[in-house]
């Protein structure tokens, strides 16, 4: 049973952020802030959400793409985080599970996903 003070904190935490509605095998573009030293910028991370897991506050998402040399990067993100400035849905995927992590061993066109026609 959790304490309705914290749910109250939560509740309040979420509505004042906007989330696109995406699941896993969408391809997404995450804005992200980064800070060096007094300046801070705007850098996208752009490639597949893999996974979305936790509730609340604590709800993260894990977003895998191809870098230089053919090599996976994966960053996990806090869903409702204030390093974020915002996350576009560039294409819907056509998966059957919930998370994909079978995408990690899959290389070239084995690790594509299908498109979700409409």
């Amino acid at each position: 049973m959790r304490n309705r003070y914290i749910d109250a904190f939560e509740a309040s935490q979420i509505a004042n952020k906007e989330i696109p509605q995406f699941k896993a095998g969408d391809t997404v573009r995450v804005a992200v802030e980064i800070k060096e030293g007094d300046k801070t910028r705007i850098q996208n991370f752009e490639g597949v959400c893999i996974a979305l897991r936790g509730q609340g506050t604590g709800k993260t998402f894990t977003v895998r793409k191809i870098g230089a040399n053919n090599i996976g990067v994966e960053r996990i993100f806090p869903l409702y985080s204030d390093s974020i400035e915002s996350i576009t849905v560039v294409r819907r995927g056509k998966v059957r599970r919930a998370k994909l992590y079978y995408l990690r061993s899959r290389k070239g066109k084995a690790a594509r996903i299908k498109e979700l026609r409409k």
